[in-house]
């Protein structure tokens, strides 16, 4: 096993990652005050969470008083992805992972620790991956701080300009996704429409935001599914890429 997979090679890795969710959460955290939540309740669901878009729609939720029951389906859809990743990286680690280390690992597995943990060349190690989670997490939540004190202070006008940074955060998510796939274009448009749709049409626009979250996803997957299936045999070659 290669011992250079150790908790300070983690926190190196983890440098990139702790500067950008610094940026993004510090947009949340104003964003979350100007929405009317507390500073300290913002700060505390970053605490305990590791997920821009889940808590963006659950912010979205709870300020708009919507139910438990919305939260949970929306949280399940947005952060569904992170089981797989998951299994997925289960199968890359050492033979020192205890069932405490994997409960406590799985809090911090997002997009880009996932990512970086997965390139590794040798198993990844309990240490390597602690280190790796730990300055983002730090970062997202001290980002998450500074932005709910500074967003009691900021005039409107800047506290506006700092929470489109959030959405531009998803227009980046989107463009490379795009830009190696063309049907998640039509896709992403269909979803649109149909939030659109549930937002503005009358009477159907009494849906609560959780459930406009859940419709779009779930209708403009399923569209998605049926007219751009993903083939058996492009499945195979992009895990062969791999």
């Amino acid at each position: 096993m290669d011992n250079s997979l150790s908790f300070k090679r983690g926190l190196h890795d983890g440098i990139p990652i702790a500067l950008g969710y610094f940026a993004v959460s510090l947009a949340f955290g104003v964003t979350a005050v100007g929405r009317g939540m507390p500073w300290f309740i913002a700060t505390l669901m970053s605490t305990t969470n590791l997920t821009s878009a889940g808590q963006l729609a659950g912010l979205g939720i709870i300020m708009a008083m919507g139910t438990v029951a919305e939260i949970i389906l929306t949280q399940l859809i947005i952060n569904s992805r992170y089981c797989l990743m998951s299994l997925t990286l289960s199968q890359r680690l050492d033979g020192k992972f205890r069932l405490t280390d994997r409960l406590l690992c799985s809090f911090g597995i997002t997009d880009e620790i996932f990512a970086v943990a997965s390139a590794q060349k040798t198993p990844v190690t309990r240490k390597y991956m602690y280190g790796l989670i730990l300055l983002p997490w730090v970062s997202w939540t001290s980002g998450t701080l500074i932005g709910g004190l500074i967003g009691n202070v900021l005039p409107e006008i800047v506290m506006s300009a700092l929470g489109i940074a959030l959405y531009a955060m998803f227009i980046a998510i989107i463009i490379p996704a795009a830009m190696s796939d063309s049907h998640v274009i039509p896709v992403m448009l269909i979803s649109v429409g149909i939030s659109c749709a549930l937002t503005f049409i009358p009477y159907l626009n009494r849906i609560g935001e959780g459930f406009v979250y859940i419709i779009a996803a779930l209708v403009s997957a399923a569209i998605g599914a049926y007219f751009f299936p993903v083939s058996e045999n492009e499945d195979k070659g992009e895990s062969a890429d791999e």
